[in-house]
């Protein structure tokens, strides 16, 4: 063990009873007319890089910042300020922050699509769940990849989101979770990349991934497959599905886009065209993995998108709702789904193999953009746990090579079967701090996917 570094180190905060203290200052503080909505976002984490095997760095971070929105008629401002924790200094902040507020208004223009939610609810969610103990942690990684050159990035711990508002709401959203993504390079650079999230520790589990990883280093080895352009069979595991999916979701699936014919699904929502029957997409609350609540104060249900191949509803905020005339669905700003589930199918994990018979294996994928967006086509590279299938057995490595394709293709006349149990995969993103959310998604067997150089 090395470089070890503590990135922010505080004993534990109760955030919930901090926050509450904090939202209730800010409305006593109001005046005249003012509403205020706060919005709260904290975390008390842990992180650990491992590099061959070993800890490269490993830490703590505890941090909380809030947004107070202050709205008098028309007019609206907001200020993000970092909270320590420690009542009095940040009661402090809180009131510069006001008066700081306050006077930006007095010269600030009415905003013309301002809307929020003026309802009174509450809403709680808190899950302790089971996180791994670093140091233990530290000790499973070098028993399960002795051996093994093993490049890892952990992150877990407990995430926080709240919502005050001035007109009587309270949000509370409190979950302890992780995310584990990690590769097992072979002296030729070539790796298999593995990912474990959930929100209930298993050494057993993380183990039996390891183990299964490992057992396909031995092909890495083989010389690679150097494929021409083409169409291939393939089959597509849940995590290429989401770096697609993700890519289609910017805009895909919002009310602004589509408004203004700029929605990479545009066609398949004004019915041009449409998906497989077996395609259903749904942004799921169900699935607990983000709150139940936006920073415009409006409680949020899961919506439908996609049903039987076919475009539902789309997400709508309230700045788009009060713009276009809609209605709005507690989507977030970006009108991007965050919890987006597909249902499967009906091919077994196990049976991935032999159905695909001779093909692709693709594990994931890499550089997702927009190469025609008003056709969702996309374009990417295959890189690892790419491999090539004969008669349902892995036989050789695939050299990496781009892809240019459509979703319209792949999840309309080129599907062929959805796996069985879709895998959650929770957010791993950690710019700032650790996200909410994640996807919910099958592995795909496509009849064809097409690969450019």
């Amino acid at each position: 063990m090395s470089d070890f570094i503590t990135l922010q180190g505080a004993s534990p905060v109760d955030w919930h009873r901090h926050f509450l203290l904090l939202a209730d200052a800010v409305e006593h503080a109001q005046q005249g007319g003012e509403i205020t909505l706060t919005s709260f976002s904290a975390e008390q984490s842990d992180f650990i890089r491992f590099n061959a095997g070993k800890v490269r760095q490993i830490g703590s971070v505890s941090q909380g910042k809030l947004t107070l929105r202050l709205i008098d008629g028309a007019r609206q401002a907001y200020s993000t300020l970092t909270v320590c924790g420690d009542a009095e200094a940040d009661l402090q902040e809180v009131s510069r922050a006001l008066a700081t507020l306050r006077e930006g208004l007095r010269d600030a223009p009415d905003d013309p699509h301002l809307l929020f939610d003026k309802s009174q609810w509450e809403r709680s969610t808190r899950r302790a769940g089971k996180v791994a103990e670093p140091q233990a942690l530290v000790r499973t990684v070098a028993e399960c990849a002795k051996g093994l050159d093993f490049v890892g990035f952990y992150a877990g711990g407990t995430l926080v989101r709240g919502f005050a508002s001035s007109k009587g709401s309270r949000g509370w959203y409190e979950v302890a979770n992780f995310s584990f993504s990690w590769s097992l390079y072979d002296p030729s650079g070539r790796a298999i990349k593995t990912t474990y999230a959930g929100d209930h520790w298993s050494d057993a589990v993380f183990a039996r991934k390891v183990e299964q990883a490992a057992a396909r280093l031995p092909v890495l080895a083989l010389t690679p497959r150097a494929l021409s352009p083409g169409r291939y069979r393939s089959y597509l595991a849940p995590s290429a599905l989401e770096e697609l999916l993700g890519v289609t979701s910017w805009g895909g699936f919002s009310a602004r886009a589509q408004a203004t014919s700029r929605s990479s699904l545009f066609k398949l929502h004004t019915g041009e065209v449409a998906l497989d029957p077996r395609v259903t997409l749904t942004e799921d609350l169900s699935l607990g993995i983000t709150p139940g609540f936006n920073e415009d104060g409006y409680l949020r249900a899961s919506v439908p998108l996609i049903q039987d191949g076919r475009s539902m509803e789309r997400l709508t905020n309230a700045r788009s709702a009060r713009e276009y005339g809609l209605q709005p669905n507690g989507a977030l700003d970006s009108e991007a789904p965050v919890a987006l589930s597909m249902e499967g199918g009906d091919l077994a994990e196990d049976d991935v193999l032999a159905q695909l018979d001779t093909g692709l294996y693709i594990g994931n994928l890499w550089y997702v953009n927009f190469s025609d967006r008003m056709n969702c086509r996309l374009t990417g590279m295959t890189r690892f746990a790419t491999f090539w299938v004969e008669q349902g057995k892995i036989v050789a490595p695939v050299e990496a090579m781009r892809f240019d394709d459509s979703m319209y293709r792949l999840l309309g006349d080129q599907l062929e079967r959805l796996t069985a149990q879709p895998e959650l995969l929770l957010s791993d993103s950690t710019w700032g701090e650790r996200g909410t959310g994640g996807m919910h998604l099958p592995g795909v067997l496509a009849r064809s996917f097409e690969l450019t150089l």
